[in-house]
């Protein structure tokens, strides 16, 4: 099956993207997607079988950019800090993602969303805990790669799906973009703080 103007499985994963970074996950429907891209409501059927296949696609595709191989060397500090930059640099680049994640493992009717969005959660957890092992000086004091993951993708999270409240309680046009950097760099020094030895 071809289309007249040419869309094919990529466009589809492209608007789909586009889509999530506007909407949350459950308005980007099959019909909103072939809109953005100019296509058929068909073509999703036909490339995908479903929306929801057509989403674990997405969320294969960011989750794959975003792969994190736990450090061999380096100085724990330091790449705690670029990790949890990178977390927010992720998070802002993929809009709704956690929640993408969150509503497809919800509905429980795809155990390949399952075990994907596990895997994709569990690389942060190996590479904080490899930080750990990495401590040799002991400058860090003994957390939870679990605790640590939860709260950096909150607390990243949270500025981009609670950005209606949180511009409710900022001064009237104020830079969101400035106030973002300016958040980023508040948490990592809160958890950096936190988690060094006193």
């Amino acid at each position: 099956m071809s289309n007249a103007k040419g869309v094919g499985r990529e466009a589809l994963i492209e608007a789909a993207r586009a889509l999530l970074q506007e909407l949350p996950p459950a308005q980007v429907t099959s019909t909103a997607v072939a809109r953005r891209a100019g296509a058929d409501p068909a073509l999703v059927r036909y490339y995908f079988g479903n929306r929801e296949s057509l989403l674990l696609e997405v969320a294969k595709q960011i989750a794959g950019e975003a792969r994190h191989i736990p450090p061999t060397e380096g100085d724990p500090i330091e790449l705690l800090v670029d990790f949890i930059r990178s977390t927010f640099r992720f998070t802002r680049s993929a809009k709704h993602m956690q929640r993408l994640m969150i509503e497809e493992i919800d509905s429980a009717s795809s155990p390949q969303m399952r075990e994907r969005a596990r895997e994709w959660n569990q690389q942060p957890v190996d590479y904080y805990a490899r930080l750990r092992e990495l401590d040799e000086k002991e400058e860090l004091t003994r957390f939870d790669p679990l605790f640590l993951h939860l709260a950096v993708v909150g607390m990243s999270d949270f500025f981009i799906s609670g950005r209606p409240l949180i511009e409710l309680l900022v001064p009237k046009g104020t830079d969101m973009e400035q106030l973002y950097q300016q958040y980023e760099a508040f948490v990592t020094r809160l958890v950096l703080e936190g988690l060094k030895q006193r």
